[in-house]
């Protein structure tokens, strides 16, 4: 889970909140000390932090109350938006679309996955339809450019370096033309183990023959204080112009490299939240500070479903819903697309609600094998019982266990599994708007209490 131990600590203060009787100075002393200790605690930058609790504590005592809005549900909107205002506030895009082609130079210490991080960029922009194709210039680490070249062949992009040479500026000469047929080029700098004059004075060189569009800075989340600092420098360097916040998924803390962004008032353009090339998202600060405190992001959601299943699929499992139709094919589709979403415990902090619920992970480790388990056995079924599971008795059964490799009762789980979803679908029938949708499920509303 992104920032797993800031995440728990700020819900723990809005529960504090939801539990209280009623809203006092005593309480937003007590829930502004609380976000202080989980903030420092995350190694966010002390004056920050000192200047976002005061933020939080003067609307908290001065705002006149919305209309609508409990005095407690307006004190957790409160530390919702200044953490949103502290991150960004509004997402922002990549000067991508006004060159051709557009070139972005990604920059970094050792460390802290430039490499793996200018696959995953590269693949992000491909399922959006452009043509790219990735730099590499590092000619200092040993195998950079071999790594390079493997994380190209593995997302189908080509790759434009020279292991013979070691200049980084007659590499990209070399290639400068060839790079005009791409909407978009990448380009992979080298690294130091800390940042040195020889590295600053190579990347000023570098930025001056590139002229990207966009400096991205690669920070990894568990580099701590130190974040501010090379930010800082690498701003003076080549003018940053958005950072890439790499192994948001670890135990790391995060607080320093995402204070170094407020510092340096070069905004988040995306995380790195896994190791795959698809565990990489757009930074939404709304959606982050959403799953931070268990509110959900659902735009990172749809985005994520989108990539999993095509116009097409949705359109068409959309009109079975409302007819009522269901089989075990379409639970097999729909397990395929969650399986391509990522993994279960990702999904359920995006789910508004669900991450409030603090699920263990060994209870969504366990239905993820159960999942498995179900494709498994799908896949030893017979057309027929794929499109009228009802017809599946218990010799079927136990052929459709054997088969598979599964146990019965696992294959009968799977059955009920299916009756389940099946009742829920047909709840759906009919509803073609939100307002049947609400008469079908009844109307109500999550509350925290007045």
């Amino acid at each position: 889970m992104v920032l797993e131990k800031l995440s728990e600590s700020l819900k723990g203060t809005l529960s504090k909140i939801a539990g209280a009787l009623f809203v006092d100075e005593k309480l937003i002393n007590e829930l502004v000390k609380d976000i202080q200790k989980a903030l420092l605690q995350a190694d966010v930058n002390v004056a920050l932090v000192l200047d976002l609790s005061k933020k939080i504590k003067e609307r908290a005592l001065k705002d006149e109350l919305p209309p609508g809005l409990t005095k407690k549900e307006h004190l957790i909107h409160i530390v919702y938006e200044e953490l949103v205002k502290f991150l960004g506030g509004e997402k922002q895009e990549l000067n991508v679309e006004s060159k051709h082609p557009a070139r972005i130079m990604l920059v970094g210490l050792f460390g802290s996955g430039k490499t793996t991080t200018a696959g995953k960029l590269a693949k992000y922009f491909i399922k959006r339809g452009k043509k790219v194709a990735l730099v590499g210039l590092d000619v200092y680490r040993p195998a950079a450019m071999d790594q390079l070249m493997q994380v190209g062949k593995a997302i189908n992009v080509p790759v434009f370096t020279d292991k013979k040479v070691n200049d980084p500026y007659k590499i990209f000469k070399s290639f400068e033309n060839e790079l005009n047929k791409f909407d978009l080029i990448i380009v992979d700098t080298a690294g130091r183990d800390a940042l040195s004059q020889n590295l600053i004075a190579e990347l000023k060189t570098i930025n001056q023959l590139i002229k990207p569009d966009e400096n991205l800075l690669i920070i990894s989340a568990d580099i701590g204080q130190a974040a501010q600092k090379q930010a800082q420098t690498f701003h003076e360097t080549c003018a940053i112009t958005g950072v890439i916040v790499t192994k948001m998924d670890g135990t790391a803390k995060g607080g320093g490299a995402l204070s170094a962004c407020a510092i340096t008032k070069a905004p988040i353009k995306f995380i790195g939240v896994g190791e795959k090339v698809d565990d990489f998202e757009q930074f939404n600060p709304k959606g982050f500070v959403g799953r931070l405190l268990g509110i959900g992001d659902l735009e990172a959601l749809l985005e994520k479903a989108k990539d999993a299943v095509s116009e097409e699929e949705a359109k068409d499992m959309q009109s079975k819903f409302l007819k009522g139709d269901f089989t075990l094919i379409d639970l097999y589709n729909q397990m395929e697309a969650m399986g391509k979403m990522g993994s279960l415990s990702k999904l359920m902090e995006m789910i508004p609600g669900m991450g409030q619920l603090q699920l263990p992970k060994e209870a969504l480790q366990v239905q993820e094998g159960k999942l498995k388990k179900w494709k498994h056995a799908m896949d030893s079924m017979t057309k027929s019982e794929l499109e009228d599971p009802e017809n599946i008795d218990s010799s079927r059964i136990e052929r459709i266990a054997k088969g598979s490799g599964v146990s019965s009762s696992e294959v009968k789980e799977l059955i009920k599994q299916y009756r389940h979803s099946k009742k829920m679908v047909k709840m759906f029938k009919g509803a073609d708007s939100p307002e049947k949708l609400m008469k079908k499920f009844g109307k109500g509303k999550m509350s925290f209490g007045n």
